[in-house]
């Protein structure tokens, strides 16, 4: 079985209709030379990749025009080997402002494989019977940025020039196939009652599920493009009040609701294994001595999974809240005086292994810089789509990686 993604390109605020207010991509320049921050795809020699310069920006060339998107899914299914059960269609920009959107669909309906759209806003449908034509074309599940369900919320806060239309394309599609909506929380905007009209909307309409997402909006909590912060003076939620709201939303509607950073309820991810000491006891022993860096959030939860296998040393973290969103900067702030000889770093982060050394031995300890495991946990993006058992195996194979590094290179 093999499955296709279709790439249809496009640019952040330029193919979409303009930048939502609250868009992470908003207030990024446009630099001839953008400075680098430095990734797993580096050169060892050399700091500075295109996903690290380009693709962490969305630095594209606008939409593709069809017939090359076309040619693209001839030269792909050329290369695949067993059949095509599923297609996914993504895109720097948003597939519902495709100029060629239904011609696309014509083209990828015609394979007669179930077809998935990875993300749209809905921005770009402006006629609500559209919705049966996709799915008369294939599609069986999509996920559909939806904010609010007040019309003017979505006016105002995500540029929607017919909200009322994206709506009610989203109505019918929750009706018909499997939906999955998200919604950024923003304080005082559209939590409180506005989130409690639009989990009832979903609910409702028949929505398998929501992510609802923490607005961020300073550095720390994850912004690394310089553009911080996304609108000025908006308070925002603290990670134990956010996982709290999400926790209380599941609980009272039907209709599976999980949160990011954190957390899926229904899952009890991320970090599930903590609550399966069977399963802890199986991981193989920490034998060997190396810190770990990890996010703000994270570090804690690292920790003790370590801890329970015989860990002896620190997971040590900057203030920087996700992992994976590590940079240079973020590891000046931490105490060289705890760390081993040996450091591991998370496999994701935005930091060049060469440059990671030089940095956490400034104390003139010479330190060997390692990454680890891309992922270590389900966070709640991925979650959705998972069983328990499927979260608790992904938790296993991380961790035992993990853990595998450390006694390979730890002192």
């Amino acid at each position: 079985m093999a499955h296709l993604t279709v790439d249809i390109g496009g640019r952040p605020g330029l193919d979409c209709q303009g930048f939502c207010k609250y868009c992470y991509f908003k207030g990024v320049r446009e630099e001839e030379e953008p400075e680098p921050l430095g990734c797993k795809y580096c050169l060892p020699f050399a700091v500075g990749c295109d996903y690290c310069t380009n693709f962490v920006r969305e630095r594209y060339t606008g939409f593709k025009e069809l017939r090359d998107v076309a040619d693209d899914v001839l030269g792909n299914l050329q290369l695949m080997g067993g059949n095509l059960d599923r297609i996914t269609i993504s895109g720097g920009g948003d597939p519902s402002c495709y100029p060629a959107f239904e011609d696309l669909m014509d083209l990828l309906g015609s394979m007669g494989v179930p077809i998935h759209i990875g993300y749209t806003s809905g921005k770009g449908f402006d006629d609500p019977a559209i919705a049966n034509r996709m799915v008369e074309q294939g599609l069986s599940e999509v996920s559909f940025t939806v904010f609010s369900v007040n019309p003017e919320l979505r006016r105002e806060w995500m540029g929607d020039q017919t909200p009322e239309a994206s709506l009610a394309v989203l109505g019918k599609l929750c009706q018909k196939i499997d939906v999955y909506a998200a919604a950024l929380v923003i304080p005082g905007v559209n939590d409180g009652e506005d989130l409690e009209r639009t989990c009832k909307w979903l609910e409702d309409k028949g929505a398998k599920g929501l992510i609802l997402m923490r607005f961020a909006n300073r550095e720390d909590q994850g912004l690394i493009l310089k553009n911080a912060p996304i609108v000025k003076g908006q308070r925002v939620q603290t990670i134990s009040a956010f996982r709290d709201m999400v926790t209380d939303l599941n609980g009272r509607y039907n209709l599976r609701i999980n949160g990011t950073p954190l957390w899926d309820p229904t899952l009890g991810s991320p970090f599930a294994i903590l609550d399966e000491p069977e399963l802890l006891e199986k991981l193989p022993r920490v034998r060997k001595q190396a810190s770990l860096i990890s996010g703000a959030i994270a570090a804690r939860y690292v920790q003790e999974v370590l801890d329970a296998c015989g860990n002896q040393s620190w997971v040590a973290s900057p203030k920087k809240e996700i992992a994976c969103l590590i940079t240079r900067d973020d590891l000046k702030e931490i105490d060289l005086s705890t760390l081993e000889k040996v450091v591991i770093i998370p496999g994701r982060s935005f930091v060049h292994e060469k440059e990671a050394a030089e940095i956490l031995s400034a104390d003139g300890v010479r330190r060997t810089v390692i990454r680890g495991p891309d992922t270590l946990t389900a966070d709640a993006e991925t979650s959705m789509g998972m069983t328990r058992d499927e979260v608790l195996q992904m938790e296993i194979d991380g961790f035992s990686s993990l853990i595998h590094l450390i006694n390979l290179n730890g002192v």
